[in-house]
């Protein structure tokens, strides 16, 4: 029986089938619109570093073929095959995506799903209506992800530029094209290949309600009837500037590849339509500037006397010779500063700023009160009371922590003081953390003061916080931290300790003897703690003591 997910859902892909070679379906529809759907393989770092991996209708398939389009068929607007186990080690994860062709919003469309069959029956699907979203005109459905092992998660989030947002986000862009290839895409992976009378297929298809059919290695859920083949989609609106190649040798001309120089599509000067590329400029001329950069000068014209070497060709003159090289102004300079979205509940921003995505998810975030500093979106802010007991409990043990509780739908961009914010994903385990070093944590989680063993630390630091359960906490440090594995003999001085793990025995270490009070003067690190645990136990010391 399928699994329902909800947006920000995740699951070990293990945990929903043993198979690997997996069948991935999008239905999306409204009326009158057309959609572009896609694949993106993301190196570790998210981007698209990897042209080849980008996976849509005019580039079907990797170059291993661990990633095909096949095309709309089973009740699907498009469909995917993904063989996880060849997939290369240089890309962690697949963001299947889909974005508008024309005008129109993600708001308008019906009820979809994009959803996952392993061996002709579907084990997880992931439901979104149109009610969802507003001026979006792109969103990212689903994806898979390593980490560890592979996952699959719940997405659902969209972007109000459409795709040249989506591109940007994954580091690439769109270009302009006058007109459609002329040449047709290549079909799309049969499901014919010779009977097998035998085994059933590593591969199925769920049972069909017509006359069995020879049963392919690898096939998607069958339709009642039989569906045609995908037609050619007419693409109107921009599309990517990705590797195009011509599918025929009479296409009149293929797209550049993603990423490099755009050629025009009229002559260069001095070249006969119908020819190819002008080849390579001589030594110490200028080549042709690549899309979004300066155009070079216009023919006839030459550079200004005294144009500094290396100043593109057209560049007024008086323009720093340190401008970026995609162009001067105010969106060069604000480029490496703008928000980062990842389709995760928790994003960092950068090292001191966390944003959490409330439509992810399904439950609200506790966050230490006037952490807030920025918001989008519909958001409330109410008080959380600890109740007579917690109040109590938290001035007895120096672990009271002042929070509020954000909710709705919307994005919170939370920080304290410059503090180095980390987040931390429990996943049915425990963790403990002083109260000091919380700045945020999902409402799920469970939490209780938790006392150390010892005979005391000075400052009321005999007890600490310590949380569990299947969320994220975000821990905040002052500066870089350092983790340990926990041995018999790790120490840690009591006022730079963050976290350790839950598993991990604590006790307070003293080094007062008589003889060293005697005399005037000490070492200061009289009080310590102790740790003890079976490898695997952690602690997080930071370079701060409080």
């Amino acid at each position: 029986m399928a699994r329902e997910f909800q947006r920000g859902h995740k699951a070990k892909i293990s945990d929903l089938t043993p198979g690997t070679d997996l069948y991935v379906g999008v239905q999306i529809a409204a009326p009158g619109l057309t959609f572009d759907i896609s694949c993106f393989g993301l190196d570790a770092n998210e981007q698209l570093s990897d042209d080849r991996y980008f996976i849509f209708f005019n580039q079907p398939k990797s170059p291993e073929e661990s990633i095909q389009l096949l095309g709309a068929q089973s009740g699907d607007t498009e469909s995917f095959r993904v063989t996880l186990d060849r997939i290369p080690a240089a890309i962690q994860k697949l963001s299947f995506t889909a974005t508008l062709d024309g005008s129109g919003q993600m708001s308008q469309i019906g009820p979809g799903y994009i959803r996952i069959v392993a061996g002709g029956e579907e084990v997880v699907r992931y439901a979104f209506t149109g009610s969802e979203f507003t001026t979006e005109r792109a969103v990212m459905l689903g994806d898979f992800y390593l980490k560890d092992v592979w996952r699959f998660a719940a997405v659902g989030q969209g972007f109000d530029g459409g795709l040249d947002a989506l591109l940007k986000n994954f580091g690439g862009e769109v270009a302009e094209e006058e007109a459609p290839p002329a040449a047709a895409p290549a079909a799309a992976p049969g499901f014919a290949p010779p009977a097998q009378a035998a085994a059933p297929p590593a591969f199925g298809a769920p049972p069909a309600a017509q006359a069995p059919q020879p049963a392919p290695s690898f096939g998607a859920p069958p339709a009642p009837t039989p569906s045609p083949a995908p037609q050619q989609p007419m693409h109107a609106a921009p599309t990517i500037a990705a590797p195009l190649a011509p599918q025929t040798p009479q296409a009149p001309q293929a797209p550049s590849p993603y990423g490099q120089p755009h050629q025009p599509q009229q002559p260069q000067f001095g070249q006969v339509p119908g020819q190819g590329a002008p080849p390579a400029p001589p030594f110490g001329q200028q080549a042709p500037a690549p899309y979004g950069q300066q155009a070079p000068a216009p023919y006839g014209q030459q550079p200004p006397v005294g144009m500094p070497p290396g100043v593109p060709q057209g560049m007024p003159q008086g323009v720093p010779q340190g401008a970026p090289a995609t162009g001067a102004g105010l969106q060069a300079a604000l480029q490496p500063y703008k928000e980062a979205a990842t389709g995760q509940r928790w994003t960092p921003q950068n090292q001191q700023l966390m944003r959490v995505d409330l439509t992810m998810g399904g439950s609200g975030v506790l966050a230490r009160q006037g952490s807030m500093v920025m918001y989008q979106g519909k958001v409330d802010f109410g008080y959380k009371s600890a109740g007579f007991v917690g109040r109590a409990v938290g001035n007895a043990t120096g672990q009271e922590m002042q929070l509020m509780r954000c909710t709705g739908r919307g994005q919170v961009f939370l920080a304290e003081e410059g503090s180095h914010l980390h987040p931390i994903e429990l996943q049915g385990d425990a963790i403990c953390v002083s109260a000091e070093s919380v700045l945020a944590f999902d409402e799920s989680l469970q939490y209780e003061v938790r006392r150390v063993e010892g005979h005391g630390i000075p400052g009321g630091a005999l007890f600490t916080m310590q949380f569990q359960g299947t969320g994220t906490v975000i821990v905040k440090t002052h500066g870089t931290p350092v983790v340990l594995p926990v041995t018999p003999t790790t120490f840690a001085d009591c006022n730079a300790v963050v976290a350790w793990s839950a598993a991990s025995q604590v006790i307070v270490s003293t080094q007062v003897r008589l003889r060293r009070n005697a005399y005037p003067g000490h070492s200061g690190e009289t009080v310590n703690l102790q740790f003890r645990g079976a490898p695997g136990n952690f602690i997080v010391v930071q370079p701060y003591e409080v």
